[in-house]
């Protein structure tokens, strides 16, 4: 077995994922290729450098389908003989790109990997592409499904996560980014998007809120509630399969969860060779990478035992991470994992996280990865993990330690 390495992590900033959004003009396929061509520049790349470009991409319909990955490798300046690949584990799909490539360099299949993601949620409305999952009556009704929101909901009231507790996590995570941004704790990976002629688009993630407290948190309705107590009626789903929750507690909105956000994120992964070959210092080992399976109807714990199986694989334990990267969907999936590990906050997410930038679904597992190297880096640190909750009930993780 080879070890992987990582090289490099760039990504774009991050849009708001409304027509409205600065990032809206641009998309997925030229998102992605600014990443691709990024990497080719900023690590002096020629010819048939990489064996693959591994892209995640959730909604892949219209102008995000058809292979996203192949089309993303011809607009940009990569050789035509470099291939592509889409791949969609919803959430993580970016994290995953990078775990298969790692997985491919480490079993001696190609020395060196393009990985990341990218989602253009502005342009192609998330749930467009449809699912199984909520539209085919057997499988809704034999995996109790109910909406993302609503399964945030039942983890915040089977685990007692207040709203209260959820807004407070929320506020500081505002405060967290936006002190990221002013200390230029991004601008490692960060790279400005400039339009055909050259021109800036956008050089920061644009949803931050600095002056993000409670009272403007408290003057927000409940986003599921309505979905959950009136129609369909999902709440009745969650109690026929939770019994013992007399009532789902409806404590997230817009404020304490992920905002919908373009963006788009790329890793370099390759093995000892492969930097030697480049003239390129590796950044970080990839220790271990895990996915797992978990319930469906609460769907979003995935992180707490994904968590557990990557560093039991590993040999490791929650005490030997330095810093997490835990994907901020919903503020009671980062409060679980808090509690269930008795991590303390200031390990977890210390540049904010989704809440307060956006989470650009195929794109957010590859931007966390790069964020969590770039701040073992700057705070001197040695050992990291990151993680994501994933819909029909998942989770993915990779161990990284800077070399």
């Amino acid at each position: 077995m080879k070890d992987a390495y990582i090289y490099d992590a760039v990504r774009t900033p991050r849009g708001k994922g409304k027509p409205d959004g600065t990032l809206h003009e641009v998309p997925a396929v030229r998102l992605s290729a600014l990443v691709l061509n990024e990497i080719k520049e900023r690590n002096n790349l020629d010819g048939h450098a990489v064996e693959d470009v591994i892209w995640g991409n959730v909604t892949q319909i219209g102008e995000q389908g058809a292979c996203l990955a192949r089309s993303a490798v011809l607009y940009s300046d990569l050789d035509e003989s470099i291939p592509g690949v889409s791949i969609n584990r919803f959430c993580a799909s970016g994290l995953e790109a990078v775990n298969l490539a790692a997985s491919h360099v480490m079993a001696g299949m190609g020395d060196g990997y393009i990985a990341g993601g990218v989602e253009s949620m502005s342009r192609v409305p998330m749930g467009s592409d449809g699912g199984a999952i909520a539209v085919d009556p057997y499988l809704a009704m034999k995996s109790y499904f109910v909406p993302q929101g609503i399964s945030a909901d039942i983890i915040a009231t089977k685990f007692g996560f207040s709203r209260t507790m959820c807004d407070e996590y929320a506020v500081e995570s505002q405060k967290r980014a936006a002190r990221a941004q002013k200390e230029g704790r991004f601008d490692k990976s960060i790279f400005t998007v400039r339009d055909i002629n050259g021109l800036p688009i956008l050089d920061h993630d644009e949803m931050v809120r600095e002056n993000t407290d409670m009272q403007t948190l408290g003057s927000l309705k409940p986003s599921f509630k309505e979905m959950g107590e009136v129609m369909p009626g999902f709440d009745n789903i969650a109690i026929m399969k939770y019994p013992e929750l007399e009532k789902i507690e409806h404590v997230h909105h817009a404020g304490n969860s992920s905002g919908i956000a373009d963006g788009a994120g790329g890793v370099l992964i390759g093995s000892k060779e492969f930097g030697e070959k480049w003239g390129l210092k590796p950044r970080a080992r990839i220790v271990r990478t895990a996915k797992i399976g978990t319930d469906p109807t609460i769907m979003l714990t995935g992180p707490v035992p994904v968590t557990e199986k990557v560093l039991r694989e590993a040999g490791m334990e929650i005490g030997d991470i330095d810093l997490f990267e835990v994907n901020e969907a919903f503020a009671s999936v980062v409060l679980r994992f808090m509690t269930y590990f008795d991590v303390d906050h200031d390990k977890l997410n210390v540049n904010g996280g989704a809440i307060a930038m956006g989470h650009p679904l195929g794109a957010t597992g590859a931007i966390i990865l790069g964020t969590l190297l770039d701040e073992l880096e700057r705070s001197d640190k040695e050992t990291g993990l990151a993680t994501l909750c994933i819909g029909s009930g998942m989770g993915a993780a990779t161990i990284i330690e800077r070399v």
